[in-house]
């Protein structure tokens, strides 16, 4: 199992000073210093960096332009991939013709350093945009299937079910450019937030990122081996067929457990899961019944009545947090269960910009090479067995 990086860039309220110029400084601050943290996993062996692109997103998801700062960790970094997780393709987001254009550039200036992920988003994003939900899915698919046709045609011209290039049929095909650097095109993921959607990614030919966190370690299990399951027949939508897994959560690893108890690593936890509840209530399931909305998110009804307890996820290994030796542990468990990149959330809430370094330096001194071991000694005792 590798370890990777996910940024959303959290720029948490309240803002220090009157809007706009508290929300700039908060914003610019964030920016700096995951780029100096990106710097520093690249130093330390970390495999991948993933950027989201999420818009609207007050506090919790400051990043809606990822292939811009892809590009500039192009120039900063020299070994680390740089991966979009994910770009948004229901083609009201954006043509098609665009993706190819942007994930192509940050290839070739990263030297084929670039892992492609894919997308739906949720609908607070998607009705501002004009997103046609209900064939969202089937968008997505042609979107992957025009974009990879780009990446691999001279000249381009594509005619789908929702989208085609030229827009109309009176004027000739087009030269897309760049084109990538990896040959055929950079490996392509979709994000999966359910069991189905994990199945579709595998049936597809691609790789899944498994968005989903605060759940049980066996029920992400059950969700991995039915991916395996749909890879195992997989019809590919692409040369490049992709067939690995990559989970996220948060990650904290500080020097001993006090430590990061005074970084202020529970009311980092109850920060992203309070933010991260309200927004999913208020946006995907505004209608739902209050009994199923409870228990969506236990902890947000018991904080009405005592105070919350972030501990429980991190006893359950849902999140890693502790010293290094606490984190191996946890993580190790993930590998064994099949998760081939796991995704290391480590900028969230207000966690100080030093705490994080720690983190990335302490898992990349302590962490990696003992992964690094562990993958020798599975892959030798499937080798000889």
């Amino acid at each position: 199992m590798k370890l990777d990086l996910l940024y959303e860039v959290d720029v948490p309220k309240p803002w220090a000073g009157p809007h706009p110029h508290g929300q700039r400084e908060a914003e610019q601050a964030a920016y700096r210093e995951a780029i100096a943290q990106i710097r520093l996993a690249d130093e330390m062996g970390f495999h991948t960096t993933w950027h989201v692109e999420h818009h609207f997103r007050e506090g919790r998801s400051h990043c809606p332009a990822p292939e811009v700062l892809i590009g500039a960790l192009s120039q900063v970094t020299e070994r680390i991939r740089l991966g979009f997780g994910v770009t948004l393709l229901p083609h009201a987001f954006t043509s098609p013709v665009r993706v190819a254009e942007k994930v192509a550039t940050a290839d070739v200036l990263s030297n084929g350093r670039v892992e492609w992920g894919t997308g739906r988003s949720t609908p607070m994003e998607q009705t501002a945009f004009g997103v046609d939900i209900p064939q969202s899915k089937e968008q997505v698919r042609e979107a992957i299937q025009a974009i990879v046709a780009a990446w691999e045609s001279e000249y381009f011209s594509f005619e789908g079910k929702y989208w085609k290039f030229p827009a109309t049929g009176e004027v000739p095909v087009r030269m897309i450019t760049p084109k990538p650097v990896q040959d055929p095109h950079p490996p392509c993921w979709m994000a999966a937030s359910s069991d189905g959607s994990a199945e579709a990614a595998g049936a597809l030919g691609l790789g899944v990122l498994s968005l989903s966190i605060m759940r049980p370690l066996e029920q992400m299990a059950a969700t991995i081996q039915r991916y395996r399951q749909a890879a195992a027949n997989a019809q590919p939508i692409t040369r490049l067929v992709n067939n690995r897994v990559a989970v996220y959560t948060l990650v904290h690893c500080a020097d001993t457990m006090a430590q990061a108890e005074a970084n202020g690593i529970w009311d980092a936890t109850w920060w992203w899961y309070k933010n991260l509840a309200e927004f999913t209530l208020e946006w995907e399931f505004p209608h739902a019944p209050a009994e199923a909305r409870e228990k969506m998110f236990p902890l947000l009804e018991q904080r009405r009545n005592s105070p919350p307890d972030p501990r429980t996820f991190s006893e359950a290994d849902m999140i890693i947090v502790g010293d290094p030796d606490e984190c191996l542990r946890k993580m190790l468990r993930y590998a064994d269960l099949g998760v081939d990149q796991l995704l290391c959330y480590v900028q969230f809430g207000r966690l100080p910009h030093e705490s994080v370094m720690r983190t990335i330096e302490l898992l990349g001194k302590y962490v990696i090479p003992e992964l690094e071991r562990h993958n020798v000694q599975v892959s030798t005792s499937v080798t000889t067995g």
